[in-house]
């Protein structure tokens, strides 16, 4: 089970590296391989090996038959990358999900449960612009 909570504002160095905040990090296991994979509403997925294969295994188990899911699976699992750490902990994005995320230099790591997700930020603060103002709305939602 992963408790990914929080936001943490970062950069991008100069080489299009970045580092996993280290609470994000510590949830995730410390030792453990985790993938980076195109995310909803111009953001990255930070998926714990764990969920991949969680989030993989349920995909395998939907209609090839069905045209508009098969092109859903192919476009999601084809970004799935191995986050390759060097000895200091800093993992290169790839240039197509830097891309996709429209990423440029700063960015936020924003945890959502058993996933992390990092958000350009000036895409980040576009697309919460009015959390504060629609909190309960978007709460209630949730149905919880």
């Amino acid at each position: 089970m992963f408790f990914l909570t929080g936001e943490y504002n970062h950069q991008l160095d100069a080489k299009n590296r970045i580092r996993i905040p280290s609470r994000l990090k510590k949830e995730m296991g410390e030792d453990k391989k985790y993938y980076f994979a195109k995310g909803t509403d111009g953001c990255i997925f930070i998926f714990p090996e764990e969920v991949a294969k969680e989030q993989l295994a349920k995909i395998n188990e939907e209609r090839m038959s069905d045209a508009e899911k098969r092109r859903g699976i192919r476009s999601f699992t084809k970004s799935f990358v191995l986050a390759e750490e060097d000895n200091q902990g800093r993992v290169v994005l790839p240039s197509n999900l830097r891309e996709f995320a429209r990423i440029k230099k700063d960015v936020v790591f924003c945890g959502v449960g058993n996933r992390a997700e990092l958000w350009a930020k000036e895409v980040y603060d576009e697309y919460f612009a009015d959390d504060d103002d629609n909190f309960n709305e978007y709460f209630d939602s949730l149905g919880i």
